[in-house]
């Protein structure tokens, strides 16, 4: 069990308080990422992990935050990670950094930009970050196009660990799709929010797609009626 602890409202910006693992290194929540970090390491004894995409089984259920801060605590470690917003759908990776997303995935994908382009550099050593880019009108084809296959190909030799922020699995299939070319896949589900018969159906399309499901993430579950949370993870 992965416990993230956080008492009342804290007076921070929406960026801060989704990258805490940044923000606040030394506070429980960063610690659990941290466990979950650890966890997903341990889990790769025989097969390393270069490519790890975060779901969840429908929107507003905390991926995004997870795949960012998860993407910090790697980066943390000293490997070279690449945060990647495969959300072409409703992007918000480029919030979360403060990026313009004029230029990003969906122009590498169509060749109208170069990878090293549309990469930018953060400001936390060791991550950078690949916004969507423009929503196109075909995000399922892209992402499931010979381009996407080069682009993995290219991205590998120049980081340890790409991380992929992907939309909800029953919402599009989008992330089924990236689950079939990426390493490992992690589900995000809310406490009080997600139904147990939508977290089962988000975990059998995975599994149809041959998705490598490495954990759930459990999200806003309250303690003892106080403003406690915590994440729970397990495979």
């Amino acid at each position: 069990m992965l416990v993230l602890k956080r008492k009342g409202r804290i007076a921070v910006n929406q960026t801060q308080r989704k990258l805490i693992t940044n923000v606040n290194p030394k506070s429980p929540i960063s610690e659990q990422y941290r466990t979950l970090r650890t966890n997903i390491q341990f889990s790769s004894v025989d097969q390393q992990y270069r490519s790890i995409m975060v779901t969840s089984a429908g929107p507003g259920e905390g991926k995004s935050t997870t795949a960012a801060n998860l993407a910090v605590v790697f980066a943390q470690q000293g490997k070279k990670v690449l945060l990647i917003d495969a959300d072409l759908r409703k992007p918000t990776v480029h919030y979360t950094f403060s990026f313009a997303n004029t230029v990003g995935l969906t122009n590498v994908l169509t060749r109208l930009a170069d990878f090293q382009e549309a990469v930018r550099a953060t400001r936390i050593e060791n991550l950078d970050v690949l916004t969507s880019g423009p929503i196109p009108p075909n995000p399922a084809e892209l992402l499931s196009s010979r381009s996407m296959g080069e682009f993995l190909q290219e991205a590998y030799t120049e980081y340890d660990l790409l991380l992929f922020d992907t939309p909800p699995v029953l919402a599009v299939t989008d992330a089924q799709l990236l689950a079939n070319l990426c390493d490992g896949t992690i589900l995000v589900v809310s406490s009080g929010n997600t139904e147990i018969e939508t977290a089962t159906k988000a975990k059998e399309l995975l599994q149809a797609a041959q998705a490598k499901l490495l954990g759930v993430v459990l999200n806003n579950k309250a303690i003892d009626n106080s403003n406690y949370y915590y994440y729970y993870g397990s495979k």
